[in-house]
């Protein structure tokens, strides 16, 4: 198999420079702030609007992974093959709560066919495009706010209890090498030897040096905001409620403060996003994978690098206040209060996985993350509106993919071709 090349999102036409407009970028968390600084770096006039502070959703309890390595769509083999075995514990990995079911089904049914070789495949490459570049266009971010200490690039490990678990990801190693992504596999001891505060009962691991991780994502996404403000944004705190367009130039955003308008706006809502999309003729199969996390403030065990449970599909990760496991997904829908009873089954699994941490003080959260069944992002232009843009539904790496996302919907607004193609991200691919 060929090696794979990855585009370059910063190739662009000569002499594009863009004419100023004004920008309203709906959503504050890590997606909406990195696209209101990436436009913002190319002279509009940038507004950014939520009904919560920056990162305040999502983004503020995420288990704050750059996981450039995740290449392979969530409708893989290994992951279909135990559903059914799932479903039977109602405090798994995975949840759906059967009241729901019903609303669920037709996104079910798209996300079963993207098991089929070609969609699958095309999602792969869809993914690695972004992917391959996100680091980078963090660094960006991070550097122009002067705040590189926010993210470490010490790897991400996956451990495993059985050889049998680790053999049946062999596959997906192969493909990540193809795309050029760095996979080391370890024995259990070479694992215990890099985390010696793991279980005995781990057999195998595999460390991805490039990736790397936030100490803190929440403070991360205020920090970029912050940014973005020193420089001349605007942040609103409203609830959108509606979104339509007036005379094919004018955006009236109606929020329940007051009414705004903009020449421009984008729809960065996260697994709020479907709606103001739907007001917009814009219908996409947008559903929400909620996920827990519980913060251990002092853990008393040490790891340098985040480490992802394959067995019990969680991850814990060191951070500045505290050692965070975070994983799961649960269907429920936004509106379903949290099952908190998931939060403290992380918890169990967190202590057989690591015999010696110490969970005094933890505290307890849930976030929704926006998935499309094929497990890509909608990035870009509107078909139906040539000043609407949307970047939502990064399901499990909106943190990873958010910076990249920002500068290509600038690259866009402002009609420069980089080399990654937006069409398997545009919203009208369902």
């Amino acid at each position: 198999m060929p090696s794979y090349i990855a585009p370059d999102p910063l190739t662009t036409k000569p002499n594009t420079k863009p004419a100023p407009r004004e920008i309203t970028v709906v959503g504050a968390g890590i997606v909406g702030v990195a696209t209101a600084l990436y436009l913002q770096r190319d002279g509009h006039t940038v507004t950014l609007v939520d009904r919560d502070h920056p990162g305040e959703g999502c983004s503020r309890g995420n288990a704050g992974i750059l996981a450039v390595e995740s290449v392979i769509p969530l409708a893989k083999t290994n992951n279909i093959k135990k559903i059914p075995r799932m479903l039977l514990d109602p405090l798994g990995p995975l949840c759906i709560r059967w009241r729901y079911l019903p609303h669920l089904t037709p996104w079910l049914l798209r996300f079963l066919a993207c098991w089929r070789p070609r969609q699958f495949s095309a999602s792969t490459r869809a993914l690695a495009a972004l992917a391959l570049h996100a680091l980078d266009a963090h660094h960006d971010l991070l550097k122009q706010a002067g705040a590189l200490e926010l993210i470490r690039e010490k790897g991400y490990l996956f451990a495993y209890l059985t050889e049998k678990g680790f053999l049946g990801d062999q596959s997906e190693r192969e493909l990540q090498r193809h795309y050029g992504i760095q996979v080391e596999e370890l024995s259990g001891a070479e694992l215990r030897a890099l985390v010696p505060a793991l279980s005995p009962n781990l057999q195998r691991g595999v460390l991805f040096p490039n990736s790397g991780h936030t100490v803190n994502p929440f403070r991360l996404v205020q920090t970029l905001a912050e940014d973005f403000r020193r420089r001349g944004g605007t942040i609103k705190r409203a609830n959108v409620t509606d979104v339509s367009i007036h005379d094919s130039k004018q955006v009236q955003i109606k929020t329940d403060t007051g009414p705004l308008s903009a020449e421009a706006t984008v729809i960065a809502l996260g697994a709020w996003s479907g709606r103001l999309a739907a007001r917009l003729g814009n219908a996409v199969p947008l559903d929400t994978e909620r996920g827990y996390h519980v913060m251990l403030p002092t853990p008393e065990v040490e790891l340098e690098r985040p480490v992802l449970f394959d067995d019990y599909k969680f991850a814990a990760t060191p951070m500045e206040d505290g050692l965070c496991l975070a994983g799961t997904v649960e269907f429920a829908g936004v509106d379903a209060p949290p099952n908190y009873e998931r939060a403290r089954v992380l918890l169990e699994r967190g202590r057989q996985m690591l015999p010696g941490i110490r969970a005094d003080g933890h505290s307890v959260w849930m976030g929704c993350r926006p998935s499309l069944p094929d497990s890509l992002p909608v990035i870009g232009r509107s078909p139906s509106h040539a000043n609407v843009f949307f970047a939502f539904g990064h399901q499990h790496l909106g943190l990873t993919l958010s910076a990249i996302t920002g500068r290509l919907i600038a690259n866009q607004v402002a009609g420069r071709d980089g080399d990654i193609d937006l069409t398997p991200y545009r919203i009208d691919r369902f």
